[in-house]
């Protein structure tokens, strides 16, 4: 099962809804990935196999308990993560929270 299929809020792919509600400011923080701004705007179906790469290579050189803040870093910057990353970083924040 989806962490998004289990009690998501459903305002985004990736359910935070702890991350959010613990986050009320709007302060941006980077995880050493600020190349990954220039793909702002960008839908999640339209990342080119490397460029998933650049942020496969992001998600797993950070500890586990920081994903769900780099991806609501990424929601603030406008970021959209790539639809192949999707699954794996909801089963990385589901084991974190689990």
């Amino acid at each position: 099962m989806r962490v998004q299929d289990m009690e998501c809020c459903g305002q985004h792919e990736v359910c935070e809804k702890e991350s959010l509600l613990a986050a009320v400011s709007k302060e941006i923080e980077y995880y050493e990935d600020e190349e990954l701004d220039r793909f702002r705007g960008r839908t999640g179906d339209a990342y080119l196999p490397d460029e998933i790469e650049e942020f496969r290579e992001v998600l797993y050189t950070m500890r586990e308990d920081e994903v769900a803040g780099w991806v609501r870093s990424l929601q603030l910057r406008q970021v959209e993560l790539p639809d192949d990353l999707k699954d794996e970083v909801c089963m990385i924040v589901g084991e974190v929270r689990g």
